[in-house]
Parts: structure tokens; sequence; C-alpha cells
């Protein structure tokens, strides 16, 4: 039997170690599931707020953004743990420092949808 390589044969056995991947993320990832469920929020809030298609572009970007960051570092997390399972305090660093990443984005995130908002909001107040 030869040794399964790491490299795709075509697109569609790519598309399928993706999914794959955003499977595990789902069964495994609790604040990816949060993050998912604020993200739906913020959609329909938009749609009832009836922002334009530039916006709707920047809070699709902003959205994917954060979800990204939250991917990323979910992988870096389980590499450092293949690393070592003991504590390393260079480890911890890492694991903290790409949580940050998360947290960033997720802070300019919360900052965009206030500068989309906001004027909406008080449109309908006035």
């Amino acid at each position: 039997m030869k040794p399964k390589k790491w490299k795709n044969k075509n697109f569609w056995e790519a598309l399928k170690h993706s999914l794959s991947g955003m499977k595990y993320l789902l069964q495994t990832e609790k604040n990816l599931k949060i993050q998912l469920i604020i993200a739906m929020v913020v959609m329909i809030i938009s749609f009832l707020l009836k922002l334009t298609a530039i916006q709707w572009l920047i809070l699709c970007l902003t959205i994917g953004n954060v979800l990204f960051a939250e991917i990323i570092n979910t992988a870096i997390e389980i590499v450092l743990d293949l690393y070592s399972e003991k504590y390393n305090e260079k480890i911890k660093i890492a694991k903290d420092i790409a949580s940050s990443a998360v947290l960033l984005t997720s802070i300019i995130a919360v900052i965009i949808a206030g500068i989309l908002y906001i004027p909406k909001i008080l449109n309908y107040i006035k």
C-alpha cells in the first residue's frame, strides 16, 4: 500500500478537505459557533436597516475577517498542541498572540458596525 501524500490530486479533493475542516470547526469550536450566530444577527439587523451595497460589502469583509482570524487561531493552537502537551511559556505566548488577533479583528468589527449602524439608527429616531 502506498503511503498517503498530503498534496490534493484535484480541486474536488481540496474542496472535500476544506469542508472536512469546516465540519471539524463547527463540531468542536464553541467560539466559532458564537461568532457565526453573531454574524447572522448582524446580517438580519443590516437587512432591516437597509444597508447599501457598499455597506454590505464592508460588512461581509469584516465578518469574514473575524471568522478567518478565529480559524487561523484554531489551526495555530492545534499545531502548537502537537508540538508539546506540556506547559511551555513560549507556546502560551504564541497562543495568546494568535488569540489577540481574534480580539483585535472583533474590536475593529464592532467599530465598523458602529460606523455603519449609528447613522441609520439616528435616521430612524428622527
